[in-house]
C-alpha cells in the first residue's frame, strides 16, 4: 500500500520485451522455499553457476545477504517475515522485468506471501521450487549452527512454515546431491526459456 498519494507512475519507452530481446532471454523468477538448513542457498549457487556458465543473465538474491543490507531493519516476528518477503518479491519482479533470470532463496514460511511473489512476477514468470527437507534433517545438520540456539520465533519449531501446496519443482536434498539437484531446476528453466522466445 502507497502511503503517498502524489505519487505518479512514469511510463517508459522500453518495455519488458525490448529488455528481454537485448539479452536474448526472458526475465523469470525462480523462487526457493524450505527451512533453515534444507539445502536452498546451496543449491541456488550451484544453479547461479550453471546457468552463467551456459551464458544466461542470473542473479541471486539470498534471504542472509539481503537482511545484511536492504532488509537490515528487520527482525523476525511475523510482520517482519512479510515485510521481508513484500520487498524481496518488488526487487525480484523489477530483476524480471529486465530480463534476468532471478534466483530467490528465502525460507518464506507463508503461503500468502509465495503467492505475493508470485502475482508479482506476472503469469507465467514464476517457479517455485520447494526444498522439501524435514525439520529433523535440517537440524541435524544445521550448517549455520541455528538449531543449537535459543533462537525466539525459530522456523519450523515454535514459528510456523506452511508448506507449498502446488510448487511447480519438489527437490529431496536426501535422495539428490546439490549440484543434481541444480541440475533438476536448470532442466525446467531451459524448458521455460524456450518456450517463451
Amino acid at each position: 500500500m502507497n502511503k503517498n498519494e502524489n505519487i505518479v507512475w512514469h511510463p517508459n519507452k522500453v518495455s519488458p520485451e525490448d529488455r528481454c530481446r537485448v539479452l536474448g532471454q526472458k526475465g523469470l523468477v525462480v523462487w526457493f522455499t524450505g527451512l533453515s538448513g534444507s539445502g536452498k542457498s546451496t543449491i541456488a549457487v550451484e544453479l547461479e553457476k550453471m546457468l552463467n556458465e551456459a551464458g544466461r543473465a542470473v542473479y541471486l538474491l539470498d534471504g542472509d545477504n539481503i537482511r545484511c543490507g536492504i532488509n537490515s531493519d528487520l527482525g523476525f516476528s511475523d510482520e517482519d517475515r512479510n515485510e521481508n518477503i513484500r520487498r524481496i518479491s518488488e526487487i525480484a519482479a523489477l530483476f524480471r522485468d529486465a530480463g534476468i533470470i532471478t534466483l530467490v532463496s528465502f525460507i518464506s514460511p507463508f503461503r500468502k506471501m509465495r503467492e505475493f511473489a508470485r502475482e508479482k512476477a506476472g503469469e507465467g514468470n514464476f517457479i517455485e521450487v520447494y526444498v522439501s527437507t524435514d525439520f529433523e534433517t535440517c537440524r541435524k545438520r544445521d550448517p549455520k549452527g541455528l538449531y543449537q540456539k535459543d533462537i525466539k520465533n525459530f522456523t519450523g519449531k515454535d514459528s510456523s512454515y506452511e508448506e507449498p501446496l502446488n510448487p511447480e519443482i519438489v527437490l529431496d536434498t536426501i535422495k539428490g546431491d546439490p549440484a543434481q539437484c541444480a541440475k533438476k531446476v536448470l532442466r525446467e528453466i531451459e524448458k521455460y526459456l524456450a518456450d517463451k522466445m
